[in-house]
């Protein structure tokens, strides 16, 4: 313990951890490592802290160390009550930069509250347009990367995700219109597609509704879910897996609902392929998708470069791996290689940047979760076509597993040395 926090009062000394966990709650980090980053700084400025992190609430109980057994049985308790948190690699770096400076001495405990609280700021109408051109940009990229449709369907995906995109910033600020913005944006988008498809030029209407959804697919929170029941964070494992489903749940509801609605009208879609995209044009995609989630994860510039690296090399790996292991077992091997080498990058960056390894992990593995797969089981289950539904579920937790298999082995690999 720094022995300048020996006499700095426990009231400060608490209140600071508490805004720091709910910085790094808001911005993004999962349960196991908001656990260990707060457990980590309450005792090097002379606290035991006992943490519980879950989706929508932190209850941290502490004792100052320098009571000895007495301050033990003489706990505080803070409970905080909270919103699930949507990742935001710029804070997250910065709440952990203002963190690491309290805690080397460089700030004292009350500037680095001030300084956290300072984080909480809106994003200014740039800020919301990048986030808006991002969905459009990621709708795009998966729909020229996995679903090699036509020009048409790409342009079609990528308006869909501008619309969506568009949705997503303004419920931020509307409760009520926040609680169904999922069903809204399913039906916005398929009603977008039928309708085009019917008046306009014919469409594969279910990959442009998934590519125009991508990106409220939950696929990272299914793997975070598995992640955290795997390291046995079992009530938040299971609270954020029940979350990821209830999104797929109203994702579906929203297009079958806007089928129905073309149905009543009596809009007749014309749901056929178009000629397919050019092979070349995957590696003008992969860059568009990095490019894209630097924007969505909102990070910053400096750590755009890293961001895309990881990006390109997660995707290629899981390509490559699949490929040679084709006659094996195809695309989970793929996915358990490319969640390796991320798992392994980001500790590695963490070790030797000294930065969050989330700005490697969390949009490195973007392309390898398989939120699509999951979309898909449960709109043939909806379809009464339990067969196909079923065959797809299990396909669903078999990339699961082999994801986070390979991030849980990346981290044997090359250990972390920073919680985040």
């Amino acid at each position: 313990m720094n022995v300048q926090f020996a006499t700095t009062a426990l009231n400060t000394r608490m209140a600071f951890l508490v805004e720091l966990a709910t910085r790094l709650h808001k911005y993004g980090a999962s349960s196991p490592r908001l656990e260990m980053a707060i457990t980590s700084s309450a005792h090097r400025i002379g606290l035991s802290a006992d943490v519980w992190s879950s989706p929508t609430a932190i209850i941290i109980s502490f004792a100052d160390l320098a009571q000895g057994d007495e301050g033990r049985l003489a706990q505080v308790t803070q409970v905080v009550r909270l919103l699930p948190g949507d990742v935001n690699l710029d804070k997250l770096c910065r709440a952990d930069e203002i963190a690491d400076r309290v805690i080397a001495g460089e700030l004292d405990l009350r500037e680095g509250f001030r300084l956290l609280r300072a984080l909480e700021i809106p994003d200014t109408p740039r800020q919301q347009a990048g986030v808006i051109l991002s969905y459009g940009l990621s709708a795009a990229a998966i729909d020229a990367l996995f679903l090699h449709t036509a020009w048409t369907d790409l342009l079609v995906a990528a308006f869909v995700g501008l619309m969506i995109g568009t949705i997503t910033i303004l419920s931020a600020t509307r409760p009520r219109l926040q609680v169904a913005s999922d069903a809204i944006c399913a039906m916005v988008a398929t009603l977008t597609a039928i309708v085009v498809s019917a008046f306009v030029v014919p469409l594969a209407i279910k990959s442009v509704v998934l590519a125009g959804l991508i990106v409220l697919v939950p696929g990272m929170s299914l793997t975070t879910a598995v992640r955290e029941i795997s390291s046995q964070h079992l009530v938040s494992g299971m609270a954020r897996m029940g979350g990821a489903m209830s999104t797929l749940l109203k994702l579906t509801f929203g297009t079958v609902a806007a089928t129905q609605i073309c149905a009543v009208l009596h809009i007749e879609p014309r749901d056929f392929a178009l000629p397919a995209l050019p092979g070349w044009i995957d590696y003008p995609a992969l860059l568009l998708a990095a490019i894209a989630f630097a924007i969505l994860f909102r990070a910053a510039l400096r750590d755009w470069p890293v961001v895309i690296l990881a990006v390109i090399a997660g995707y290629l790996t899981t390509r490559l791996g699949g490929e040679i292991s084709l006659s094996i077992s195809g695309a989970p091997f793929g996915v358990f290689l490319g969640g390796l080498l991320l798992s392994a990058m980001a500790n590695l960056y963490a070790r030797y940047a000294g930065r969050p390894g989330a700005v490697i992990r969390e949009p490195g593995i973007l392309l390898l979760v398989p939120g699509s797969v999951g979309f898909r089981s449960v709109s043939y289950l909806l379809e009464r076509n339990a067969t196909l539904g079923f065959d797809t579920g299990i396909l669903l937790v078999t990339l699961l597993i082999s994801l986070v298999a390979g991030l849980m082995f990346g981290e044997l690999l090359i250990a972390p040395r920073r919680s985040l």
